[in-house]
Parts: C-alpha cells; sequence; structure tokens
C-alpha cells in the first residue's frame, strides 16, 4: 500500500511538472483577415498547432499589423508571415520587423503573398521588403491554377533535408516577377515551367519559389507556394515547412 502511494505521488508530480513546463519558444503568424486564400490559412492554422504540440512551442496568431511594433516582436522567436502581403502595414509595425530582420532578433518564414510586391489597393510598394526579397517586383501570376514540378537545387540545406526532388504542387497560382531574385538570394528550389499543367504562356524562365536571403542576420525562408489548403496533404510540402520552422527558429 506504501509503494502504492509513493508511486501515486510520483505520477501527480510528473503530471503537475508537464502542465507547468515552460513551451521551448514562442512563435507568431499573421493571416489575411479575409479573402480567398482563408481557407489555407484555416487549414495551416490546424496543422501549426499540431506541429506546435508536438515539437513544445506555443503560438499565437494576429490577423493585422496593428500591434506589432520593437517590444512586441522580441517576445517571439520565429515570426511566419502565413498568408500576408508587405502593404498596408502600419509604420511602427514596418519600423520593428526591419529591425528584427537586419539584427538577427528572430527568425522569419514567409508564404505566397509575402512577395506580393507593388502598388496595391493605393499604397505604394515597401521597397526595403523588395530588396528582402532579391529586389523583386510582382508581375504576374496564374489566375486559373496550373500543377508544377519543383526541383530542390540545395538538398544539403537543413530545410530541405529529406524533401524528395522533384515534388509535385497540384494547384498554384505561380507568380511571375519582373526578374529572378537569384542574383541576390540564395535559391533552396525552383519551379519547372515545362512541367505546368495545363500549358501556360504565363512564365518567367528562371523561377525561384525557395530561397533564403543571407544578407541579412536573421534565418529567413520565403516559400512560395501557399494558395491551396490541400498543401497540407503533400508530405514534400509538409515537410519543407516543418524543416524551415525548426531551422529559422534556430533550433
Amino acid at each position: 500500500m506504501k509503494n502504492l502511494f509513493v508511486i501515486l505521488l510520483i505520477c501527480l508530480g510528473m503530471a503537475a511538472s508537464a502542465q507547468t513546463k515552460k513551451p521551448a519558444y514562442r512563435v507568431l503568424a499573421l493571416y489575411e483577415n479575409g479573402g480567398h486564400h482563408m481557407a489555407y490559412s484555416k487549414r495551416a492554422k490546424v496543422w501549426l498547432n499540431q506541429l506546435a504540440a508536438k515539437k513544445g512551442f506555443t503560438i499565437d496568431y494576429i490577423q493585422n499589423t496593428d500591434q506589432i511594433n520593437e517590444a512586441f516582436l522580441n517576445r517571439y522567436r520565429l515570426f511566419i508571415q502565413l498568408d500576408y502581403p508587405p502593404y498596408g502595414w502600419k509604420p511602427a509595425a514596418s519600423a520593428a520587423f526591419e529591425k528584427y530582420i537586419e539584427e538577427g532578433k528572430g527568425g522569419w518564414i514567409g508564404f505566397h503573398h509575402a512577395t506580393l510586391l507593388g502598388e496595391f489597393d493605393g499604397y505604394p510598394m515597401w521597397q526595403w521588403f523588395s530588396g528582402f526579397m532579391g529586389g523583386i517586383t510582382y508581375k504576374n501570376y496564374i489566375a486559373t491554377f496550373v500543377q508544377g514540378s519543383v526541383n530542390v537545387e540545395d538538398k544539403q540545406h537543413p530545410v530541405m533535408r529529406g524533401v524528395p526532388t522533384p515534388f509535385m504542387v497540384k494547384q498554384e497560382e505561380w507568380y511571375t516577377y519582373d526578374k529572378s531574385s537569384r542574383p541576390n538570394v540564395h535559391v533552396l528550389a525552383s519551379v519547372d515551367e515545362n512541367s505546368y499543367e495545363p500549358k501556360t504562356d504565363i512564365k518567367m524562365g528562371d523561377h525561384p519559389v525557395v530561397w533564403t536571403n543571407e544578407h541579412v542576420k536573421a534565418r529567413n525562408v520565403y516559400i512560395f507556394m501557399g494558395h491551396s489548403p490541400k498543401l497540407f496533404d503533400n508530405p514534400a510540402y509538409t515537410r519543407l515547412v516543418s524543416n524551415a520552422i525548426v531551422w529559422a527558429s534556430g533550433r
């Protein structure tokens, strides 16, 4: 009976310890509060919450930049721009973000709309962000959607480890830009435009879709693919995103 009581106390202590254990780190995710990308963001939140529980980090979600400032960002080891454009940010938010990236205060992962760089909705282009993304400007997109084959270029980079090459993305808009980001960033993967199905004339030649800017202190990854919620049924995509989170957070 005494041994049983001791075992019970140990179990209760372990349970209490598990409940009070602090998370390994905190992640901030910014996503749009409307529009046709909401289906992707909703699915992403479910997947991210599951990953957070598995990896031991916490994740907070915001839908605008109103509360972002330097002190706010400093609470987070990783900033995920889940599907949010680089325009319309509050001035304090953009200034804090630039400092966060340039001084390496935390990591960053951007998806899809993070390269919607240009003049939209009456806002000028954020020149700093364009430089951060390789000096590119958005030009066009495939509105009818096509599938495409993605080739891993740097198999040794931590973000791409275990990601098969090539891997197929079945439904995507595939933005084009005024030029390739390649001269100014380290390209991790690119899409083969000759693999597009159905065929389309909307192409740009050299077409990076995953890259990192090594000219700033923050670990950062841009992953273009981020439109369809079905991406989270693609093991190659989820491996890519999981790798990116681990690497960009400095774990």
